[in-house]
Order: structure tokens, then sequence, then C-alpha cells
């Protein structure tokens, strides 16, 4: 009898050992940790990629490690193309990228690109955060991605390796390296240079063997970038106000609970002001850091850059039509 009673006993603790088990295995599948590939073509040292550090470090404080963050710098997921295709198929599931390559996807995003539309930061983020701004991204539905903000890429600068850059005239016939899309290279055009598109993961190379003359980037990219290993000068230009779009694919979100969605939109929104600061002290650096490394700054006198800005202004026309003329419009009036 004593025998049966033990074996009895054996038999329930086993069992409750057995649900015991169960019970965890249940728990580690709904607690499965989901993770976050996010692309980004520039350098580790670049404000957008430390702004994406920034999102990393307070998703998986948030979520209690549900949600795992893997930044990957320096296009070694692809140029911007490659990423918006990846994020379209959550290869990849977020990224910080210009307006301009999004522009190719999603028409709309053009205006953004307009030369010396914003004349300084904060006309650009009383646009980008506001109204307009807000139903610019929920054009990204329609490529299955989720836009949550804008960060800063900055405005972009002239540099060359054949000639200092005073005037307009000056541009005439310099081989220019532009983002990938029609705007920037009318542009160019407009401007007098033979415009060249090739991704930003190709351009320190093509700088290098002559392929271009030149290039314009946000100043924390050349400096990044080490373009001042193969330019000898760099122009104040502000030509364009590049912001950076931070989205998620909508594949990914599907996934999250709502309270992991709400993580992810709260610190997208902390990591775009921490980014924005940094990218406005790496702007105001730059240029002297430039100057040290050997590279020739000119600032433009107020001339010049009202030669600039009328001609570039003659694209206008054709990209109102092509965005929207009641888009346009909105835009032009909440600048002013």
């Amino acid at each position: 009898m004593k025998k049966c009673v033990i074996w009895l006993v054996a038999a329930v603790m086993m069992i409750l050992a057995g649900c015991s088990g169960a019970s965890s295995s249940g728990s580690g599948e709904s607690a499965e940790v989901k993770t976050m590939k996010m692309a980004v073509a520039t350098s580790k040292d670049r404000s957008l990629t430390k702004g994406l550090d920034k999102f990393k470090e307070i998703v998986e404080k948030e979520s209690n490690g549900s949600i795992k963050v893997q930044v990957f710098p320096d296009g070694q997921l692809g140029g911007d193309r490659a990423v918006f295709e990846g994020l379209k198929m959550n290869s990849i599931q977020g990224t910080t990228m210009s307006s301009g390559p999004i522009a190719s996807f999603v028409k709309e995003f053009e205006v953004l690109d307009f030369p010396y539309l914003f004349k300084d930061e904060e006309t650009a983020y009383r646009v980008l955060d506001g109204e307009i701004g807000t139903e610019l991204l929920k054009k990204l539905d329609s490529q299955g991605i989720v836009g949550l903000n804008y960060w800063e890429n900055g405005f972009r600068q002239l540099t060359n390796n054949k000639h200092e850059v005073k005037s307009l005239e000056d541009v005439k016939g310099l081989k220019i390296r532009t983002l990938e899309n029609e705007l920037h290279v009318d542009l160019w055009k407009s401007l007098g240079a033979n415009p060249s598109p090739m991704p930003y993961t190709e351009l320190f190379t093509a700088l290098e063997q002559g392929v271009v003359d030149g290039q314009e980037n946000p100043a924390g990219n050349i400096t990044t970038g080490n373009f001042y290993e193969v330019q000898k000068y760099v122009t104040k230009t502000d030509h364009i106000y590049n912001a950076s779009v931070f989205m998620i694919s909508d594949k990914f979100m599907q996934t999250l609970s709502d309270e992991e969605k709400e993580i992810v939109t709260k610190a997208s929104e902390e990591a775009r002001d921490y980014q924005r600061e940094l990218n406005q002290k790496e702007s105001e650096e730059a240029f002297a850091a430039l100057e040290k490394e050997g590279m020739k700054v000119t600032e433009l006198s107020e001339e010049a850059r009202k030669g600039f800005e009328d001609k570039a202004k003659e694209i206008y026309s054709k990209y109102t039509e092509k965005v929207g003329k009641e888009l346009v419009d909105e835009i032009m009036n909440e600048v002013k």
C-alpha cells in the first residue's frame, strides 16, 4: 500500500512538472523577441546613425527586451532604393532616408526637395511636424510602409575637385554626383552642371577615381564621409533642405502589440529630437573641421546666392505640375 502511495505521488509530481513546462513554453512563445533591422546609408559617426542608436536604446529598454534593434550603417544593407524595397518586403524593418529617393516611389515627396524652399530649420520643422508633413507621411501607406516622422539630413552644400565655386558661372561643366532623383538631376542641369545620379554608397570611390568632379551633400555627410580626402573646394550653397523620413515596415508593425507600437512611436519622436539637435551641432562645426582638413570653404556673396536661387527656382513649374499645385500652394503659404 505504501509503495502504491509513493508511486502515485511521483506520478502526480511528474504531471505537475509537465504542466509547468508547458506553461513555461507557452510563456516563452508569447514573449518571443521581435528583431528590427534598421538600415542607413550614412557612417556610424553621422547624426542620423546616432539617432538610430538612440532609438535602439529607448526601444530595447522600454520593451524590456521584447524588441531587439540592430543598426546597420554605411549602406551595409544597400543604398536608399534597395532599403526602401526592403521595407516593403519586411526584409528590413526600419530606416531614415532623405525625401529625394522616396519621391521615386511616392511622387508627392518631391515637393520637400524644391530648391530654396525652407530658409531655415525652424521653418522646415513647422511644415514637417504640422498637418502638411503628417498628410505626406500617410501617402507611404500605399507602399506598405509606416511613416512616423521627419529627422534631419540638413542643408545640402556643393563640393568639387576642379576649382573654387564663387558664382553660378563656376558651376558650368562640372560633373556632379546627385541623388537618384529626377528633380535633383534637373536642378543641376539648370545650374549648368553635368549631373550624374548614383547611390551614396558608391560616391567616395567615384570621387577618388575622378568619375565625377564633385558632389552635393549636407555638411555632416561631407565630414563623416571623409570627402575632404578627395575634394578640395566646398561652397555654402544651402540649395536644398533635406528632411530624412523615419519609416517602419508595415508588415513588421502588424506583428507588434498595441503597447509595443506605442513604444516604437514614442521612441521615434524622442530619437528625432535628439538627432535634430545633434545634426545642427554637426553642421555648425563641419566647415571649421573641413577647413582644418585643407578644404577651401567659400561663402557666396548675396548677389551670387541670388543667382543660384533664381536659376534653381526655374524648375518649380515642372514639378508643381507633377506633385500637384494644391500641395505646393499649401507649403508655400505655410512657408510665407
